[in-house]
């Protein structure tokens, strides 16, 4: 008698989880190379009493498998500040953190106090060669060239690091933007795509997602309308029984 319930209450819970994945989506829109995520669902089943016998029930109930990212790429905007970066195709930005290397497509650099190439959190992106970029304060240019060299007014200082993964969606999500590849080696990617004085948008489709925020609604809505139902009639079973 409480199978429906536990049912609804399965699919309730998938979708509450899928709420708040929209709801990230949205909140990030306009966070420079932010991936779109969703929720992979599955059924689940299980016996119920009675499952033994050839033509048993089963219970199936909804399962959210895993999280998955859209790793499609997002519109190129212009800014003309030289230390903003955007990778054309595949590959991440390496930069150095207290607790390893991370990885972004984040290209939103600036200098630090010590003339040290840093993203936005402060931490250093790192060259090919896994060192710092460094310039001095006499430096009136930065020229990054399609494939990452590096030019100053002292030459070439390096070679901006891309690299790639086997399997990127196994990338850990740290932050926003941030990915940590803990169960991924990272591969150089030989030829970059760097674009100076561009930045990487969101792929969030604003549209797209207000509209799947509306069908979960209405989706956990019915689960709702459908619980409360359950939960009267089995309310009025136990009430029979009683008053026998």
């Amino acid at each position: 008698m409480e199978n429906s319930l536990l049912i609804a209450l399965s699919r309730q819970t998938a979708l509450r989880r899928d709420m708040t994945t929209v709801a990230n989506n949205i909140a990030n829109m306009n966070t420079q190379a932010f991936k779109r995520e969703s929720i992979m669902f599955d059924d689940f089943l299980m016996r119920s009493k009675g499952g033994e016998r050839i033509m048993g029930d089963k219970l199936s109930f909804v399962h959210d498998v895993a999280q998955y990212r859209d790793l499609s790429e997002g519109n190129f905007e212009e800014t003309g500040n030289p230390l903003d970066l955007a990778i054309h195709g595949e590959g991440y930005f390496t930069v150095e953190t207290p607790q390893g290397n991370r990885y972004t497509r984040n290209g939103h650099f600036q200098l630090n106090s010590d003339g040290i190439v840093v993203n936005t959190d402060g931490y250093p992106v790192l060259t090919d060669g896994g060192d710092k970029i460094q310039t001095n304060a006499t430096d009136t240019r930065i020229e990054i060239s399609r494939t990452g060299q590096i030019y100053t007014d002292a030459g070439q200082i390096g070679k901006i690091g891309v690299v790639e993964f086997a399997n990127p969606q196994n990338l850990e999500k740290v932050s926003n933007t941030l990915l940590s590849a803990k169960n991924e080696t990272a591969q150089p990617v030989e030829t970059p795509d760097v674009l100076q004085g561009k930045l990487e948008s969101s792929n969030v489709e604003p549209i797209i997602e207000m509209t799947r925020m509306i069908d979960i609604q209405r989706s956990y809505e019915n689960a709702k309308k459908l619980v409360e139902k359950e939960d009267e009639r089995i309310r009025k079973a136990s009430t029979l029984i009683t008053n026998g």
